[in-house]
């Protein structure tokens, strides 16, 4: 008769009370809704029995704000993947068009900076390349927040830009790209198991903010996957065990989608030429010059208030690809 595991039943118990807890949440704001729309019907047939245009504003006022959150909920309904759930770890990359480009890449890391902020949810840099003149190179972020992947797995892909460039003299406009990537940070239960021969890890003095202490020693990790030629590196952490930690859940983050996109069974069965699957053409541009609008071309959606957008309004877009996805 096999022992029970006393850590293992700990954390099926765990999942168990936090599925518990998400579902109660779920039904509460169902309930919710129902309340409001009641209460809505009782404020229509006081409205018409007393003729009180004044309290006819508050009404249509309720019903939007009520259309616009059963709409939120709808979406987060759709999210029933399993990774949907789960933080999320974002790499922005500077694409063709130098330091235009590599200032794109600043904008766009504002851009989901404050959309994870008006979301409630809590922004980790793990790691950050300064640009030459300007701007950023890349930038690897973790995203801590329910349906985090959920949501931005609808914003892989090639981000353009068209403005007149702050960079060049002769003010011509600039067409700039930057490309990003999304990752689910796995969960206990979704680890999954590399092979140590697999792994080929370099260490190296960290770069940027972080302090003396960082510079001065080698605590960052770059680590490749030696079957497929993926590489992570982290250098957020100021030890270098916490930098190998990080480093390994992108890593597997990486494989476990690489898996699915590969449509393979085990992490054994990836090999380099599918390292860089999943890499499309542009998905949405952002024009700046001669007019402001902003279209995602996957689903059509668009939109000319391009400061709200670069402020993190984004979930339109968001929204609609989700939606479109489902049909």
């Amino acid at each position: 008769m096999q022992e029970p595991n006393f850590w293992s039943d700990l954390k099926k118990a765990q999942e168990v009370t936090q599925e518990e807890k998400f579902l109660k949440e779920r039904l509460s704001k169902y309930n919710s809704f129902l309340g409001r729309i009641e209460d809505a019907k009782v404020l229509i047939e006081l409205i018409k029995e007393e003729e009180d245009k004044s309290s006819l504003v508050d009404l249509l006022g309720e019903v939007s704000d009520l259309q616009n959150t059963v709409e939120a909920f709808r979406v987060e309904v759709l999210l029933s993947g399993e990774y949907d759930r789960n933080n999320v770890i974002i790499t922005l990359h500077a694409g063709v068009g130098g330091t235009d480009a590599q200032d794109w890449t600043e904008m766009l890391l504002r851009m989901y900076t404050r959309w994870a902020e008006k979301k409630g949810y809590k922004v980790e840099t793990i790691d950050l390349l300064p640009g030459d003149e300007a701007g950023i190179k890349s930038v690897t972020l973790k995203i801590i927040g329910d349906f985090a992947y959920g949501y931005l797995k609808a914003e892989k892909g090639i981000h353009r830009l068209v403005r007149i460039s702050p960079f060049n003299a002769n003010g011509k406009r600039q067409t700039s790209f930057a490309s990003l990537e999304i990752l689910p940070e796995l969960t206990e239960s979704q680890d999954i198991e590399i092979r140590p021969e697999d792994l080929k890890v370099d260490t190296y003095r960290a770069s940027g903010a972080g302090g003396q202490y960082v510079n001065k020693t080698e605590s960052a990790i770059r680590m490749t996957h030696i079957p497929t030629g993926i590489v992570v590196q982290c250098q957020n952490e100021r030890s270098q065990h916490s930098n190998r930690e990080t480093a390994l859940k992108m890593l597997k983050s990486k494989l476990v989608e690489l898996k699915e996109a590969a449509h393979k069974e085990k992490i054994e069965d990836l090999t380099g030429e599918l390292k860089d699957m999943g890499w499309g053409s542009q998905i949405r541009s952002y024009v700046f010059h001669p007019y402001n609008l902003v279209k995602d071309h996957r689903t059509g959606a668009e939109t000319s208030n391009l400061g709200a957008v670069m402020d993190g309004d984004i979930d339109l877009f968001i929204n609609e690809y989700l939606k479109q996805k489902q049909q």
